[in-house]
């Protein structure tokens, strides 16, 4: 009676197959309707296959702030950067670190490439200053007093920014300045800069009486000296080049007092310390003035910001051109140095020769905030479609032999249980598509030429496992079983080789997303979601796939083209072991 409750309890421990077919059938269905329901029905391409612009950008550390360049102001700087990208209409860009100093964005194509560029490397580091002393933008001989430059009105198609620019009080809903003037007397006041008021110190002509201050007294030795060096570097400036522009900006602190040249490069300042900082900007937004019929930048402060912007206009309405100014200063440029003949609170407007992209340039970089650190442009390779839709060919060329050349084995060697091996194959495929499709919307997983390779290497990977399974069967056969028990009983030995197989498969695609950067994440990734995937199918689809075909006749029997033949084997006939385990039982009917 022992024996027939082991053959019931062998055939129980075959389980129910047909519910781990019935569950992985519903979780294919489930993957692809939410494919459709998310309508994403291919997997989102990456630069290679789809075309695009790959920007690399390194970040410089200014002298005695080499520290500045850390894991936390890059994860920021990588944060920005996509808000910003992400703000011209591009969802599907990638910014990313790689190694310790460098990042790397990555933009498809429909994008303009050279808007993006701009985008992504301006630090956008905005400060309010006070304009000191105004210039034509060469160089000139010594900073004596002398009148030089001509006025540009605001009307003109060339003025610059900074030459048109007005500040508005938005709450009176009128305009508080007229454009400033380009020309003013070198080294005026630049004393007064230095002062603890911050602020600039007019002539005493020009100065009420009621707001004398400690600041109309004469200056320190240390003052003065500053003041010295300040002129000298001011009367020194060349604005001609951007490079020149943007050395003269470098290493600045936000309370000391700079020189700066307008971003044209047409003028030259003295700019005293900031009043207010680019972060105290709310909201930024570009608007086309009906009025003037130009583009303007409306700039909304926070409560903190609002406060220091009052202050700061009120002291300068009170003084004359060129020291009732303040400079817009971005990333050490001035954008625009408006006038300012009333107090303003609240809000402030940027106008002057923006063309509806300039405006909303500057917008964008004003709203998702300054960047940490600097940066610079190292390279930038364009990757046309055609070249990607090649790639992507070739790929997929590649991975069809690659898939040939193993139904040709498993056909071959395997025979019927080839059919078992496809179908898993063809799981696994499904999955691997759906999940990829699925992944581009909610993680920016983007299929590349190395998460091509990853798909085609886990084609190998996935057929090794049948091929553990299959031969531990035929072992079984080999030592005389039947097929129904030898499935059950190369079961345990197969799935320990498995999980051993991929958990060293899993590992190294971990590792080797860790350690590296860029594109051959992708193949690391896929590598790693496919050798997952390859568990799953092996447990809720093979193995109950085989289950169910041991119990058919074509595969039990051992029919010469199922695969599992005992006599292509080797096996000897189990005959012989049941007649010699049955021959004790003849003597007592005897």
């Amino acid at each position: 009676m022992a024996a027939p409750k082991k053959s019931r309890g062998a055939s129980g421990g075959q389980g129910k197959p047909g519910r781990s077919l019935a569950l992985i059938l519903i979780a294919m269905v489930a993957l692809i309707g939410g494919m459709f329901l998310a309508d994403q029905p291919t997997p989102r391409l990456g630069i290679d296959l789809a075309g695009g612009t790959s920007i690399t950008l390194e970040a410089k550390s200014e002298p005695g702030q080499e520290s500045a360049v850390n894991k936390t102001n890059m994860d920021t700087a990588v944060q920005i950067m996509e808000r910003r990208v992400n703000g011209l209409g591009v969802s599907e860009a990638e910014v990313q670190t790689q190694g310790d100093r460098n990042i790397i964005v990555n933009i498809p194509k429909g994008t303009n490439s050279a808007q993006a560029r701009e985008q992504v490397g301006t630090t956008a580091k905005l400060y309010f200053r006070p304009v000191l002393t105004v210039a034509q933008g060469m160089p000139t001989p010594e900073p004596s007093a002398s009148s030089s430059g001509k006025p540009s009105p605001s009307t003109s198609p060339s003025v610059s920014a900074s030459e048109g620019a007005t500040a508005t009080d938005k709450d009176k809903g009128k305009s508080s300045t007229t454009p400033s003037a380009t020309a003013t007397t070198q080294g005026r006041a630049v004393t007064g800069a230095l002062k603890a008021d911050s602020t600039p110190s007019p002539d005493a002509s020009t100065k009420p009486k009621a707001d004398a201050s400690p600041s109309s007294s004469a200056p320190s030795a240390e003052e003065q000296a500053a003041a010295t060096k300040l002129q000298k570097q001011f009367a020194e400036l060349d604005c001609s080049s951007k490079e020149l522009r943007s050395k003269a900006a470098r290493g600045v602190k936000p309370t000391d007092s700079t020189v700066a040249c307008s971003s044209d490069g047409a003028e030259k300042y003295v700019l005293g310390p900031s009043e207010v900082s680019g972060t105290e900007v709310d909201s930024a937004k570009a608007n086309f003035d009906q009025q003037r019929g130009m583009w303007i930048v409306q700039m909304e402060f926070t409560g903190k910001g609002s406060k220091q912007f009052q202050k700061i206009t009120s002291k300068l309405s009170q003084l004359q051109q060129p020291q009732n100014q303040f400079a817009i200063a971005l990333d050490g440029e001035v954008v625009s140095a408006p006038s300012v003949r009333t107090t303003l609170s609240g809000s402030a407007e940027i106008s002057g020769s923006f063309t509806q992209q300039s405006a909303e340039d500057l917008a964008n970089v004003l709203s998702y905030g300054a960047l940490p650190l600097s940066f610079s442009e190292q390279s930038v390779t364009t990757v046309t479609a055609a070249l990607g839709g090649e790639q992507l060919q070739a790929g997929l060329i590649a991975g069809a032999i690659g898939l040939a050349l193993v139904v040709i084995y498993l056909v071959v060697y395997y025979r019927g249980l080839a059919f078992i091996a496809l179908l898993s194959l063809l799981t696994s495929g499904i999955l691997t598509y759906t999940l990829m499709s699925l992944l581009g919307p909610a993680i920016g997983f983007a299929l590349n030429l190395p998460a091509v390779c990853g798909a085609i290497v886990a084609i190998g990977i996935t057929a090794d496992s049948f091929i553990v399974y299959f031969e531990r069967v035929r072992d079984e056969i080999r030592e005389g079983r039947t097929l129904r028990p030898a499935v059950e009983r190369a079961w345990p030995r197969a799935r320990r080789t498995i999980l051993v197989s991929d958990f060293v498969s899993f590992l190294a695609a971990a590792v080797l997303f860790v350690v590296t950067v860029g594109k051959v994440q992708g193949f690391a990734f896929t590598l790693g979601l496919t050798t997952l995937l390859d568990v799953v199918v092996v447990f809720f689809f093979t193995k109950p796939l085989m289950t169910l075909m041991a119990r058919t006749k074509f595969f039990s029997s051992g029919h010469p083209w199922s695969g599992l033949d005992p006599k292509r084997l080797g096996a000897k006939p189990p005959l012989r072991r049941s007649r010699r385990a049955t021959a004790p039982t003849d003597p007592k009917e005897a």
